[in-house]
């Protein structure tokens, strides 16, 4: 999901009703309180941040716009929480006496007369500040910036602040409860878009990722040569690099997106050059064993190839948890921004058909008719022939990624399907139980909302 800053401060509007008019396409009702304090604190979990006046909002903008993807903005805004002079913010007083006409007073009253006419002043078009401090002062994309008001239309002040200011107005859309209302759909749409989903994600794993200490650092266990380990700086700095990578405009073009999707496997990938799964403790594990490997492939790929040329969010956003289950030390439960990947996925099934529908004929039936001579008798060996080959089309070698999954997950041999396909050579197959016991367990998650990108033709 997509991550929102709300500035709304409800004036005498109900909360509830408020709320659902706005996100009531994403969130449940239940989740609205009646008090916009506990509102505010119940949606944060959700990537929902609510600011209730122009001074948090503003302060947000300022410190902590990389928290979020789209901004809804109200109109009018009381200048801070009880709208006094002695707790305003000191960003907030400079505007006042810059543009609104605020001059301090040594006659105490006149100078709160002063202030006052300054904070009604500012009221009327706070939405206005918010709006030009991000898009002209901070390159802020218009396009994720909605207005929504329940008295738009009859706003001549902030029409004429935007008209002054030669900048064109942006539409002021009405809070309505209606179901299909445009304000609903602008956020559900929002909400669910791939490219934010993705970027979001990103951000949120290296955020958590940056949180962990030595001791999770898996990646050095890879890397044989003493002289080319890393330190958790050196993680650090490459997670760095990664959360902000990807910008918050989307790319205009396919072309461009996918240039920038690339770029950021290839960067992801990099590490693992000096890495070798196959000489380590992973062949004891199998799960780690097929992530290391299907990022020693990703990275020669990206390096010697052009199978990466167009990749989908969902085809990032998987190699992106494999490479850090396989760098780190993490909990065997679905993290946060493991889910938050993961609804990239749309062809999710059900939890019944990973146990029941689950078969691994068609990657190595179509593998092999690929490969007439294989040279080599395992299943990534195999893949990665065909990948030197040059005969196959960079969908199939995506997939092939995924099915690696599958493949080296699975234990045990399928003499049946060696049977069925005339197979003389010791190819190793699975074995299609190793998923039933794993339904509190992140693999398991993992499986079942990759099952159809790894197998749909």
């Amino acid at each position: 999901m997509s991550y929102f800053l709300w500035v709304e401060d409800f004036g005498g509007a109900s909360v509830e009703a408020t709320a659902n008019a706005v996100l009531g396409s994403i969130i449940k009702n239940n989740s609205f309180d009646s008090e916009k304090r506990e509102l505010r604190n119940r949606l944060k979990d959700q990537g929902i941040f609510i600011e209730l006046n122009f001074e948090d909002g503003f302060k947000f903008i300022k410190d902590e716009l990389n928290k979020i993807d789209y901004i809804i903005l109200d109109i009018n805004l009381p200048p801070n929480e009880d709208t006094s002079i002695e707790t305003i913010d000191g960003d907030v007083l400079e505007l006042l006496h810059k543009f609104e006409n605020y001059t301090e007073e040594p006659n105490k009253s006149k100078d709160e007369d002063s202030f006052n006419k300054a904070c009604q002043a500012l009221y009327k078009i706070a939405g206005f500040y918010l709006y030009t401090h991000l898009v002209v002062e901070l390159g802020f994309p218009k396009e994720h910036i909605l207005f929504c008001s329940n008295h738009g239309d009859e706003e001549d002040e902030i029409k004429n602040a935007f008209k002054k200011a030669k900048i064109s107005l942006p539409v002021i859309h009405t809070k309505d409860s209606l179901p299909n209302s445009f304000v609903k759909n602008w956020v559900e749409k929002r909400h669910s878009h791939s490219y934010s989903r993705l970027r979001r994600g990103i951000i949120e794993g290296c955020k958590y990722l940056k949180s962990l200490t030595e001791k999770n650092l898996r990646f050095n266990d890879f890397i044989q040569d003493q002289d080319k380990q890393i330190t958790l700086e050196d993680l650090h700095n490459y997670l760095d690099v990664l959360e902000n990578f990807l910008p918050l405009r989307e790319p205009a073009n396919k072309k461009d997106k996918d240039k920038f999707y690339k770029l950021f496997v290839r960067t992801l990938a990099h590490e693992w050059e000096s890495a070798n799964p196959r000489k380590s403790k992973t062949l004891a594990n199998q799960e780690l064993f097929a992530f290391t490997s299907i990022m020693k492939l990703t990275r020669n790929w990206s390096a010697h190839s052009r199978v990466f040329e167009k990749l989908k969010e969902q085809d990032v956003a998987y190699l992106f948890i494999v490479n850090m289950r396989s760098m780190f030390f993490l909990d065997d439960d679905l993290l946060g921004y493991e889910k938050h990947l993961l609804q990239l996925k749309e062809f999710v099934i059900s939890e019944q058909d990973v146990i029941n529908k689950i078969t691994l004929e068609k990657s190595y039936s179509n593998l092999l008719a690929l490969l007439d001579e294989p040279s080599q008798t395992d299943f990534y060996y195999a893949l990665d022939d065909l990948q030197r080959s040059n005969t196959q089309d960079d969908k199939y070698l995506i997939q092939g990624l995924y099915q690696t999954f599958w493949v080296l997950t699975s234990r045990g041999s399928f003499d049946e399907i060696k049977r069925k396909y005339g197979i003389t050579k010791r190819y190793k197959f699975p074995k299609l139980d190793y998923f039933k016991d794993q339904k509190d367990n992140y693999l398991f998650e993992l499986a079942r909302h990759i099952y159809k990108r790894s197998f749909e033709s």
